[in-house]
């Protein structure tokens, strides 16, 4: 990585996980980069897909869940492997004055395999939702948006880890909403 933006982004670390610390986020930024909090969005999005749009519905359930492990693999098991990049909680430079407001994380940190599955999972429906309800298009990409913010207060990942997995994530969730409308070419929201 060029010195200017390694530079740039450990800045942009500091500045979100010291700089804006504060007793509402150090409760609440570990809660939303937990997958377990949001069981019950996903078990939502299950049962509304199934119940709105019954076959057609399960298929969309099985190519989000693909989209989703396509992400996870090829962002936890491929690039990350081949990058390298340690976590903030672990980078020579930044680890003696992080914030570590979860546990530091045992794997690399580029790309952030959160931003990459969240922002899959929130382009995928918003590419299928977006005409019938436009107003899930800006709520989906903040949920996906506030667990990237999360994984940096908390120390896991640096800005551009975050930025890098979400436009690899929403690109991901695109070609998979492709594939489904190919699938799927009479489905209507």
């Amino acid at each position: 990585m060029p010195e200017q933006l390694l530079k740039l982004d450990r800045h942009l670390f500091y500045l979100i996980n010291q700089g804006m610390s504060n007793n509402f986020f150090d409760w609440l930024m570990p809660l939303m980069r937990n997958p377990k909090f949001w069981i019950p969005l996903y078990v939502f999005i299950i049962g509304f897909c199934i119940w709105r749009y019954r076959k057609q519905g399960l298929v969309l359930i099985l190519m989000l869940c693909l989209s989703a492990g396509f992400a996870d693999f090829t962002s936890a098991s491929l690039i990350k492997k081949q990058v390298q990049r340690l976590r903030p909680c672990r980078d020579i430079v930044t680890s003696q004055t992080v914030i570590s407001r979860v546990p530091c994380g045992t794997g690399y940190s580029f790309p952030s395999t959160h931003a990459t599955d969240h922002f899959a999972i929130a382009v995928f429906l918003s590419c299928l939702f977006y005409k019938r309800w436009p107003w899930v298009v800006p709520v989906l990409l903040f949920w996906a948006a506030i667990i990237c913010f999360a994984q940096v207060y908390v120390g896991v990942h640096f800005p551009v880890d975050v930025t890098c997995g979400a436009i690899y994530g929403a690109l991901v969730g695109w070609l998979f909403a492709v594939g489904f409308r190919k699938l799927q070419p009479r489905f209507a929201a």
